[in-house]
């Protein structure tokens, strides 16, 4: 019987060191439960929402009045000939693109901000990630920049004719981008090149080009009679071609090419992109009707003193 006794004291005490604790667990679990603000918690969720939806509206109208500004000064400038079609496309889509990049980023500024983040602190790293990433991009943010004033400054347009001095380059643009042009040379090679490399653009195609035909003779053989003969073709030459010759054909007399060759030397101006075709066809038709007539051409190699 005491045995009985003593083991049934045992295991009250050992049951009441076990739920003792619990229970205290269980009674600051819901003190905490009870010590919360359900009103003001939901109060503070309900405001919150609402500012964020009153945040997508703003921005939403936003955005749109931006487009809406943006296709309408597109349009009218689209109407205008004198802008170049190609051109106003990238300065369309740079302009939409950086509005809408700027948009974005304050849409996510004011979105943290209103849910709590601070948006101070996480600025601030990402100020230190940002100064390393443009010191590593600093060759892309300078195409950026002088491929935008390359197309807003009109100084290259598509199908031109150019020369880019600093690199020994030039031929028929292609592509215009805010990054890079295409540039098509005479045996076909394209080159693409970073606007950052440009600094000096010779473009052949905005004005007319003068044409210089220099037709070799022997002065022996009589100047006069020569020099008429290329004038009697240079008319009629000229005649064929009235709407690409800007200015009539003159001889200028005889010039020296140096190591005892000499020419008779006509100049002209032309539209630009006919000047190779139409000196071939001038001292073509020059050279044939002076060996026509019995006159020699001379075709030493010039050699320079």
């Amino acid at each position: 019987m005491n045995l009985f006794i003593l083991a049934a004291s045992t295991t009250d005490s050992s049951g009441s060191s076990i739920t003792e604790p619990a229970a205290a667990q269980l009674n600051a679990i819901q003190k905490w439960w009870q010590s919360i603000n359900w009103e003001e918690i939901v109060g503070l969720v309900i405001q919150k929402a609402l500012m964020l939806f009153f945040l997508l509206i703003l921005f939403g109208i936003l955005l749109k009045v931006s487009n809406l500004i943006i296709d309408r000064i597109y349009r009218s400038y689209e109407k205008k000939a004198t802008f170049n079609a190609s051109r106003i496309n990238t300065i369309h889509t740079l302009i939409r693109n950086t509005v809408h990049y700027s948009l974005g980023f304050f849409f996510v500024y004011a979105l943290l901000s209103t849910i709590g983040v601070p948006v101070g602190s996480l600025l601030a790293g990402a100020g230190i990630v940002g100064v390393a990433l443009g010191l590593g991009a600093q060759g892309f943010m300078n195409d950026l920049i002088t491929g935008f004033f390359i197309i807003t400054e009109q100084q290259i347009n598509v199908g031109d004719y150019v020369r880019l001095t600093n690199l020994t380059l030039e031929g028929t643009v292609t592509n215009v981008g805010i990054r890079t042009v295409q540039l098509k040379s005479v045996d076909g090679t394209v080159h693409y090149i970073p606007n950052r490399n440009i600094t000096t653009i010779s473009n052949t195609s905005r004005a007319n080009m003068q044409v210089v035909v220099d037709v070799r003779i022997l002065p022996s053989e009589g100047l006069e009679d020569i020099r008429g003969i290329i004038e009697e073709v240079n008319q009629t030459i000229a005649a064929q071609h009235e709407t690409e010759i800007q200015t009539a054909p003159t001889v200028f007399g005889l010039v020296d090419l140096g190591n005892n060759n000499f020419a008779i030397r006509s100049t002209m101006y032309v539209s630009n992109g006919t000047q190779w075709k139409l000196k071939e066809e001038f001292l073509a038709a020059s050279i044939d009707a002076l060996t026509a007539k019995g006159y020699t051409i001379p075709n030493a190699p010039i050699v320079g003193i």
